[in-house]
């Protein structure tokens, strides 16, 4: 199965120059001379020259040792990381063959980003092999394949078949991986662990499960693979840097850091902003991105809620034309968020309105302005989205900022001030989740017996739970041991303690257990909206939806109208609606908290604005706005007369 790079994150790609591969400039390069002559030749032929980052990580990747590669995007990342791997396999194979067995594990935290990393694969093979075939060398069958949620059962069984040698994956297909002989068998000769986008994963429970995998991937493997980490620049950089050893030694740790240059301004309508907008002040904010839309080839929007997406995508489509405009979020099937991805990737939208969907390095292609409707409560978020327009070496960032109430005119100063001083928000992991311990712990001795104190030891080594004390992993053994009692008998016994030999042992049942209740991401219990005649599932709404809605209501979904036919248990049926009015459906406890560090910068903000309206009043306040934090005129009157009017 072909695969291929994502080239888009790396370098805009421009048809080379007659005679590029031959450039004694770009061939001898140091970095590229340690690659083979075919890797290299193909890297020259492609880019003007190697990032920043790939320079400083190259050699530490072929070092062997573990390695962190933190930089902003469009910094080159997953080149750096997969490069190297793809240079050791055509060196082994040249040598002596590839083994059947899969080499390059590729951990993602997004199924679309999977998918997108699998596809874009194709190119350096494709150009590797035309290399290949330049220098009069054999052909080279490296093999890449994907496996989430969403591979059909055909291709879960071609893996079983004939291992990959590169196998892109989440988190959560890993642990499923690693709880079937199949999978097992596939990732025991794993020798490199790829982590893309690893600080999306750290503050969450999703870190602390795939930390304990990987240390379970270790024990499988009988060696520990080499394992490199590609992170948006994180602060503390060196607590990323620690989740991904794990026991082991820290990481070179490659930081290139994240000031680069943004252009970033207030957008503010003509109408002075209120404790909530106003109708036809939504209406001139709509008009305004429209009209942003329209100067720039691609622009994306990023909103804080689906609502709000379905609500935005509505309101430019009317000012677009609907084939112009898309929906993406995650209550969209995979189906119509792969196409919105794809037909903006090929010019055809002009605007995508998005929620932390496409936070992440998905490929949709090259955008021009990034669009930021609301704050979004997060200095990190915020440079994330940003950064998702200029997205290649050289490219800057382009975004514009909506805030929608005096307050969040405040807040949203407060965080192009805390960019502008290069403030990020500080990483918060969560320590020994045991609920994570217990599910992992049930799953590897499901696979094969442990004793008590080797498993102790090797759960250990990850990160999350390297300070975890025994007597509360005794505790959690003894409880998957006893289980509880109901009034049914006693329940969930999922192991056996052998107490004389400390031998631990799977009982019945606990292998299914482990692997239909594995990960922390929750089940929701959101109802499937299914589109008849076709039975298509178009999505999901929210059960409260779902049960008040009755047949013949018309609602929208990724900017589509769909009436209602009938309610089922866990399916709401709909048909076309052709186009009528629509009503935007609503999901609950979806918006964002502000973090700290944003909180920090706002409160120290007002402080600054009080301090100047004591000493001056309203306009040395607005003055010290306008020089001192480089906002806008506007925006700097309309934030010292909010001050002022509370102050007072």
């Amino acid at each position: 199965m072909p695969a291929q790079l994502r080239l888009a994150y790396v370098h805009p790609v421009q048809p080379p120059a007659a005679g590029a591969a031959d450039n004694p400039r770009m061939a001898d390069h140091p970095v590229l001379a340690a690659f083979h002559p075919a890797v290299a030749g193909w890297f020259a032929r492609r880019f003007p020259a190697p990032t920043p980052a790939q320079q400083r990580a190259w050699p530490a990747i072929r070092s062997g040792g573990d390695v962190l590669v933190a930089a902003p995007t469009g910094a080159g990342k997953t080149l750096t990381g997969f490069l190297a791997a793809l240079d050791a396999l055509v060196r082994e194979g040249l040598a002596h063959g590839l083994p059947d067995a899969t080499c390059v594990l590729y951990v993602s935290p997004l199924k679309a980003l999977s998918n997108d990393i699998h596809l874009n694969l194709e190119a350096p093979l494709a150009g590797i092999a035309e290399e290949l075939a330049r220098l009069g060398l054999p052909e080279l069958a490296i093999r890449t394949a994907v496996r989430t949620g969403d591979t059909p059962a055909g291709a879960r069984a071609a893996l079983r078949r004939q291992p990959p040698h590169v196998l892109v994956t989440t988190p959560e297909s890993l642990y499923i991986l690693l709880n079937s002989a199949s999978g097992r068998a596939m990732l025991g000769g794993v020798r490199t662990v790829i982590v893309d986008e690893i600080h999306a994963l750290v503050q969450s429970k999703r870190g602390s499960h795939l930390a304990l995998s990987l240390a379970r991937l270790d024990a499988l493997c009988g060696r520990r693979p080499q394992r490199i980490g590609l992170s948006a620049t994180q602060k503390p950089v060196e607590a990323v840097a620690r989740f991904l050893a794990g026991a082991a030694p820290l990481p070179t740790v490659i930081d290139i850091g994240h000031d680069r240059p943004r252009d970033l301004a207030l957008e503010l309508p003509p109408t002075p902003l209120e404790p909530v907008m106003s109708h036809p002040q939504w209406a001139q904010v709509y008009a305004r991105i429209a009209e942003l839309a329209a100067a720039h080839a691609t622009t994306l929007v990023f909103v804080n809620t689906r609502r709000m997406a379905e609500r935005t995508a509505r309101q430019l489509a009317e000012l677009l034309g609907e084939p112009q405009v898309a929906a993406h979020h995650g209550s969209l099937s995979r189906e119509l968020r792969l196409d919105a991805e794809q037909r903006l990737k090929r010019g055809e939208l002009k605007v995508l309105v998005a929620t932390a969907s496409l936070e992440l390095g998905i490929d949709i292609g090259d955008v021009e302005l990034v669009c930021q409707i609301g704050s979004p409560r997060s200095i990190a978020a915020f440079l994330q989205r940003v950064g998702r327009s200029g997205h290649h070496v050289g490219g800057v960032p382009k975004g514009r900022l909506f805030p929608t109430s005096r307050d969040e005119l405040l807040e949203c100063a407060a965080l192009l001030d805390a960019v502008r001083r290069g403030e990020l928000d500080a990483l918060r992991m969560p320590l020994a989740p045991l609920d994570v311990l217990a599910q992992q712990i049930v799953a590897e001795v499901a696979a094969r017996d442990w004793d008590e104190d080797a498993l102790y030891a090797c759960l250990c080594s990850a990160y999350p739970y390297a300070g975890l004390p025994r007597e509360r992993f005794d505790a959690v053994v003894r409880m998957l041991d006893e289980g509880f009692a109901s009034r049914f008998g006693t329940r969930a016994r999922y192991l056996h303690r052998d107490a004389v030999q400390r031998v631990l042992r799977a009982r019945k049942g606990a292998r299914l257990v482990a692997t239909q209740s594995g990960g922390t991401i929750p089940d929701l219990g959101d109802y499937s909206v299914v589109l008849e005649p076709q039975a298509i599932t178009i999505g999901s709404v929210t059960e409260d939806f779902a049960i008040e809605s009755i047949g013949g209501d018309v609602f929208q979904l990724g900017n589509a109208s769909y009436r209602v036919l009938r309610v089922e248990a866990g399916v709401l049926r709909v048909e076309d609606a052709q186009g009528q009015p629509p009503s935007i459906p609503f999901w609950v406890g979806e918006a964002p908290g502000r973090t700290d560090e944003l909180s920090i910068a706002l409160s120290r903000l007002r402080a600054g604005v009080q301090a100047q309206l004591e000493q001056g009043g309203a306009m040395q306040a607005a003055a010290w706005l306008r020089d001192g934090l480089q906002l806008p005129a506007e925006a700097a009157q309309q934030i010292a007369d909010y001050a002022a009017a509370q102050w007072t």
